[in-house]
């Protein structure tokens, strides 16, 4: 496992989380759950499960290195890819495999967003080795998929033929990539036992992926091919303040694997979540007999039935006569509102940007 890698895509704003997640410290730096660590330190042990600490790579936004540093003391400057710009996964990717690439010909990576929970870790750790092997030797692009128990409209998906390979037990070709379905459709993906939810894990190697810029997004590719003399260099932080901010705001979904043919999936169960919302840490967590999850000593809570709360201790709340909403206190900012709406909080992030300023958000 020598030529091995992770990368960390850990650029995110995570608007969805305001107010307790803002522009200047998003989710990922923030212990969501109360675990003692954040979501970003959580990923990064997970992943030194898989590959050596100084094999482990994040790939940021500028503004955030020193919050990277600052949490993973094992990290070093030269393991940070710094993205003046953000432009969605298909740019992050290619910049973390051209750079590999010229560090390790044989780079083999696994890729992994930085916010995202899973509670069965050593599943997990068996699970990716079990997909970095078959990508070691074979120029495929893998990416896991998560066994669905409910039909979820929040998560994109993925339908798979149901053939065997010769790749590994489990690995299945993919035949669509769908995006968030409504009710119904979810339902009918469901009964059919195709389709998994799409977890945004990815294992290639190198030479695989950059193949498939190289066919799929060629633009893309040279932009990057040009400046390989520059990466691992001086020159390095200036070529990619020039180029970054006119590469596409493209997913690597979109832009990459919904248009070859070489993409496998690798269905798993790990106690996964993307933790995309406040409902989601809201099914995390172990509710009071009323169906209030958050609730501390400092909140007295009087006929109200399944609210999301989130209140610093320091501040006594009495709560009465509330139901299905959201209650989130950070600093000087509150956020109320019914957990219907919890899809609205970007908009919201926006708004409070036009009329407050930056540093509310």
């Amino acid at each position: 496992m020598e030529h091995t890698y992770a990368v960390i895509m850990a650029g995110g704003v995570g608007s969805r989380f305001w107010p307790t997640s803002t522009s200047q410290r998003p989710k990922q730096f923030l212990d969501i759950l109360g675990t003692g660590e954040s979501l970003l330190q959580q990923t990064f042990r997970r992943m030194e499960r898989i590959v050596p600490a100084d094999h482990i790579y994040i790939v940021t936004h500028t503004d955030y290195v020193d919050q990277c540093l600052s949490q993973l003391p094992k990290l070093k400057m030269t393991q940070i890819l710094a993205e003046p710009a953000r432009r969605n996964t298909a740019p992050c990717v290619a910049y973390a495999a051209f750079k590999l690439k010229k560090r390790d010909p044989l780079a083999n990576i696994v890729l992994t967003p930085a916010d995202h929970l899973v509670t069965r870790e050593e599943e997990f750790e068996r699970m990716i080795k079990h997909g970095l092997k078959a990508t070691q030797k074979k120029n495929i692009l893998l990416t896991l998929g998560i066994t669905p128990h409910r039909p979820e409209t929040g998560y994109g998906y993925i339908q798979f033929k149901n053939e065997s390979t010769d790749l590994g037990e489990g690995i299945k070709p993919v035949k669509t990539f769908t995006e968030k379905p409504n009710l119904a459709l979810a339902e009918s993906f469901l009964s059919t036992g195709e389709f998994l939810w799409n977890a945004g894990i990815f294992i290639w190697n190198a030479n695989a992926i950059l193949s498939a810029f190289e066919r799929h997004m060629p633009e893309l590719y040279s932009a990057f091919e040009a400046g390989w003399d520059h990466l691992d260099s001086e020159g390095e932080p200036s070529f990619i303040a020039g180029m970054y901010p006119q590469c596409p705001n493209e997913s690597i979904d979109y832009g990459i694997l919904e248009k070859t043919a070489q993409v496998y999936v690798l269905p798993a169960e790990f106690g996964w979540s993307d933790l995309g919302s406040w409902g989601a840490v809201h099914d995390q967590r172990t509710p009071d007999e009323h169906g209030n999850t958050g609730v501390t000593a400092n909140i007295l809570a009087y006929n109200s039935k399944n609210n999301i709360l989130s209140i610093p201790n320091h501040i006594v709340t009495v709560l009465d006569g509330l139901e299905d909403f959201i209650v989130i206190q950070s600093e000087d900012r509150l956020l109320i509102c019914p957990k219907s709406k919890e899809q609205e909080i970007k908009q919201y992030v926006n708004d409070v940007k036009v009329r407050l300023g930056d540093k509310h958000a």
